[in-house]
């Protein structure tokens, strides 16, 4: 009986673990159950009921032993002296405060994750504490797209605050030190703590779970629920560390095979790649001579995916571009690489694939000696300008051109009298006559290439009044804020034709990515498209039926202006007339890494996963849905697409991603 009673007032000093446990489960496990009403049909069509509450359970657990391990183990060093009163009082109080404050954060990343479900389709990740960085952006995007929610976080989490102290007080104040024997307490630390490790690790196999482990459907965003949002941050977090080599992941490959393979490419396979460190620089030929280099400007535009294009399959919001696409290159089947503005950026300048990671605009050893266009188009001889209407520190974006070759940039700060400023900036009709404004002034001698980059069609979608007829109602919607983007691009348009720089310069409209990109797949593919047009200048109608990526349009837009150089892109020149299309696009969606390739057959879809699993699929343009393929994937073809996969990362790591001054000097 006295052992009993020893071991009852042991264990009372760690009452409030065992109470966290048991709430913490019932908050998330409750919380899972209410954002999985909210999505009811994609839970019921990719999973059964059982299944995803008993993983969510487990996934759980893993967390509940990470915030109960790390106090057991600072208490370890004392554990000889917790029989002493003052001793217990202190540890009881740190604990209920440790408790108190795992329970909040538990709560708030719930709480916020509906709004960054509706937004992202997935559980907050990696985006959500870099955006941090931006809170007035950010902010206003919340205020006027998800104001309930926020609200509602709001107020629950003060709520939340006051309980949880009053809990505190209530617990301290009943808390009454009692002798215990030390034997007791040093054999129930152990106990706790060897249990806290087997929670986390979820699994007594070789690797501890983790959310590849939980990753049970071909549904991203399903999967995702299974988990729950502190733990796919802190995951986020966690890989922060790893990421310059984060497609390392897909496959074994060695980077001297990586580089064999990309060699092997058809487009790429009869050149050159002299200089060893550098391992995909090559000469690219220019397929069209010119007396004189054309002025290149690249006209981003913000989240315009071909959901909002009536040709491509989407809604008719976009006239101006339907009616220009009639006047120059029209990639009918072209893919962004990735679900953010970097990602675009990132490809369409740089031409650099897709990866795991952030994107290189953001990551540190990107920021200087990053092949660019800018940087290229410098060296030979440009003036480089980026034209944005918010703030160009947003998304490091800033800091990344003025170290890769851009010698201006032009931001919210630059324009005297807009005509409209919204949470994102000015207007694009601000933007595009400041664009216009500077072509003007562009001299005969020097040609200049411009990226200018659109924010009108940005939750929380403001545009001036009266400029378009409105597509529906309510007011600020993503259907109006396109049709009015694609109102202000086809106003910049119509008066660049009636101006001299015309004739001397090259156009591409292209978006960045789609607005937001969801789907029950694994990699939703039709969330990817994109639209793409290429015009001015003496170029000629022509619809590009290939499967196309952002990669592409960096070599296509150089050979077209007539700049041959040497680049380290491995994207393929669609203008070179003998070379058949590469028919391929390649994706990354979260820790997915998808592979669009067109075959005899039709197009077919591999994704490769984290756990190196491959899946296969048939894709459906018209329907959009992807069918398993059965049999067993051909080795070469996911040699290939693995190496396509690693390559960045080996690139990264190695700073091999340059054109070098010995490369420049001997052209």
């Amino acid at each position: 009986m006295r052992a009993i009673k020893n071991l009852s007032r042991s264990l009372a000093l760690f009452k409030p673990l065992g109470y966290f446990t048991v709430i913490a489960l019932v908050l998330l496990s409750v919380s899972r159950l209410i954002l999985a009403s909210l999505y009811v049909n994609r839970v019921e069509n990719a999973v059964s009921w059982s299944e995803f509450f008993l993983l969510g359970l487990r996934a759980d657990i893993i967390q509940v032993g990470y915030f109960t391990l790390i106090p057991l183990l600072v208490l370890l060093p004392f554990i000889t002296i917790l029989h002493k009163p003052a001793a217990q009082r202190w540890w009881r109080r740190l604990l209920t405060l440790w408790v108190l404050f795992d329970t909040l954060i538990l709560w708030f990343m719930e709480v916020s994750t509906p709004a960054f479900l509706a937004q992202y389709d997935t559980r907050p990740n990696r985006l959500f504490f870099e955006y941090l960085a931006y809170p007035k952006e950010v902010f206003s995007t919340l205020i006027h797209g998800f104001a309930g929610w926020l609200a509602a976080g709001i107020v629950s989490t003060l709520i939340f605050i006051v309980i949880s102290y009053r809990c505190f007080r209530t617990t301290e104040y009943r808390f009454k030190p009692r002798a215990v024997s030390r034997r007791y307490v040093m054999l129930i630390l152990p106990i706790l703590v060897v249990s806290s490790v087997l929670g986390i690790r979820s699994t007594l196999a070789h690797r501890p779970a983790n959310p590849a482990f939980f990753a049970v459907t071909s549904d991203a965003m399903v999967n995702s629920l299974i988990l729950n949002s502190t733990y796919t941050v802190e995951y986020a977090l966690y890989n922060l560390k790893h990421e310059a080599a984060a497609n390392t992941v897909y496959g074994d490959l060695t980077p001297k095979q990586v580089v064999e393979e990309i060699r092997q490419t058809p487009h790429l396979k009869q050149l050159e790649f002299p200089f060893p460190d550098y391992p995909t620089v090559h000469y690219q030929q220019a397929t069209r001579t010119r007396l004189r280099p054309l002025n290149i400007v690249i006209i981003l535009q913000e989240s315009l995916g071909a959901t909002f294009v009536e040709s491509l399959g989407g809604l008719p919001v976009t006239p101006n571009l339907e009616r220009l696409k009639q006047q120059g290159w029209w990639f009918e089947n072209l893919y962004a690489t990735g679900i953010r503005s970097v990602r675009g950026i990132e490809a369409v300048i740089s031409g650099f694939l897709p990866s795991r990671a952030r994107s290189t605009v953001k990551l540190s050893a990107s920021q200087r000696q990053f092949f660019t266009l800018a940087d290229l188009l410098k060296r030979k001889g440009y003036q480089t300008e980026f034209i944005y209407g918010g703030q160009s520190h947003f998304d490091n974006m800033a800091n990344f051109f003025v170290g890769n070759g851009f010698d201006s940039i032009i931001d919210q700060d630059d324009y005297p009298n807009p005509k409209f400023v919204g949470s994102w900036g000015v207007s694009d009709q601000d933007l595009l006559n400041k664009l216009h404004q500077r072509l003007s002034q562009t001299s005969a001698d020097k040609p200049q290439f411009t990226l200018a980059f659109t924010s009108s069609n940005h939750e929380p979608f403001e545009f001036p009044d009266d400029q378009i007829v409105l597509a529906e109602q309510p007011r600020n919607t993503v259907n109006n804020a396109v049709k009015y983007a694609d109102y202000a691009l086809g106003e910049f348009i119509n008066r660049a034709q009636q101006s001299d720089y015309w004739e001397n310069t090259l156009f591409l409209v292209v978006a960045d990515h789609d607005t937001r990109v969801y789907g029950d797949e694994l990699v939703p593919v039709s969330k990817f498209h994109i639209p793409g047009l290429i015009l001015g200048a003496d170029i000629e109608p022509r619809k590009i039926s290939a499967v196309s990526s952002q990669i592409d349009l960096a070599p296509t837009m150089l050979s077209l202006a007539g700049v041959s150089a040497y680049v380290p892109t491995v994207g393929q020149d669609l203008s070179a007339p003998t070379m058949q299309p590469a028919n391929r696009a390649m994706m990354q969606f979260g820790d997915n890494y998808g592979w669009l390739e067109r075959t005899k057959s039709g197009e077919q879809l591999t994704v490769l996963q984290v756990d190196r699993s491959i899946q296969q699929f048939e894709y459906s343009r018209s329907s959009h849905r992807l069918t398993p393929i059965k049999q067993r994937p051909d080795t070469t073809q996911i040699k290939k697409i693995t190496a396509y996969a690693m390559l960045p990362s080996i690139l990264y790591q190695q700073r091999a991603y340059f054109v070098p001054e010995l490369a420049i000097a001997s052209q």
